[in-house]
């Protein structure tokens, strides 16, 4: 009998444990990283959105990594904020919040298709980006080649490392929508315009453009612990808004590698329509371009999800 009691005793201790632990909750949410160079940044106008597109998104979470040059403090880092209008160019992270700007990328029609196509679900992006950024450590620009040095005044910190840098402080958040629950981040995609400054300069970096897409392309999946994460990239397109009626010299030669690589890559895609948008300058689509490319990114990257 006393064998009986004590073991009831036990049960009775052990029991609140027990139960904590099976109604202790984790939120699985996709999660989506956008990167590359200012295309990616984003110049779109937000009072050019339609009324469906400026609002604050309910269930899209967005951590923005501030994008510098240079090796300083707040490089990479950010903060989870529900997604709204403000996270193109001049969008800035203070140490505390996140400083909006009247400026939109991707980012806002890309969620609202995915909420479309994942209607019960919530959704995360991660971004880093930065214009005029290279993916060559030849260009005499800021690089996204992890093997890139840097200016000895920028301390050798490249593109990649304020990546990384993201990654690690937006993963380190374990509940990101602040609903008392963890969150597990599901990698879901990997969003990648840039290339306009890889055509801009010399034959020779054009031509490795295919080689050094790839390299990074793996190395991001390393990162996301996924090596089949489905790639979708932009084509880069010409404005012809400058003398020559070409804004990109070796623009054909990073073109041919982008369409290599989609073909080539049995979980990438490419999206083509960028050849018909409009130019708010020589080197940005306007708003109604933005919202075409993250349209077309979501559907892309759906469509490689569920091959």
């Amino acid at each position: 009998m006393r064998d009986i009691r004590l073991r009831v005793v036990l049960i009775f201790m052990v029991l609140p444990f027990i139960m904590f632990g099976q109604h202790k909750e984790t939120d699985g949410i996709r999660v989506f990283f956008l990167g590359g160079q200012s295309n990616m940044v984003g110049y779109g106008i937000n009072k050019d959105l339609p009324k469906s597109l400026n609002q604050e998104f309910a269930n899209v979470f967005i951590f923005h990594g501030t994008p510098s040059v240079v090796n300083d403090s707040l490089a990479g880092l950010g903060k989870w904020e529900k997604l709204k209008p403000g996270h193109g160019e001049m969008f800035s992270f203070d140490g505390h919040k996140n400083i909006m700007s009247n400026l939109f990328g991707v980012e806002i029609s890309f969620a609202k298709r995915m909420q479309e196509i994942y209607p019960d679900q919530k959704i995360a992006i991660i971004k880093y980006s930065h214009g005029g950024t290279s993916i060559d450590s030849i260009q005499k620009v800021a690089s996204w080649d992890p093997d890139y040095n840097g200016d000895k005044d920028k301390m050798g910190i490249n593109q990649y490392d304020f990546f990384l840098r993201t990654m690690h402080k937006a993963y380190a958040i374990s509940d990101i929508d602040g609903d008392g629950h963890s969150d597990r981040l599901i990698p879901s995609g990997i969003v990648w315009m840039q290339g306009e400054s890889d055509a801009l300069h010399t034959e020779e970096v054009a031509l490795r453009y295919y080689t050094n897409l790839k390299r990074l392309m793996d190395l991001i999946r390393a990162a996301l612990h996924k090596d089949d994460l489905p790639v979708v990239i932009g084509k880069i397109s010409d404005s012809g808004m400058n003398k020559e009626g070409k804004m990109w010299k070796y623009g054909e030669l990073v073109q041919y590698a982008q369409e290599k690589y989609a073909r080539i890559d049995k979980n990438a895609a490419i999206v083509r329509d960028t050849k018909d948008y409009g130019y708010s300058d020589g080197a940005h689509y306007n708003s109604a371009g933005y919202i075409s490319l993250g349209e077309s990114f979501a559907s892309l990257l759906y469509e490689l999800n569920n091959e």
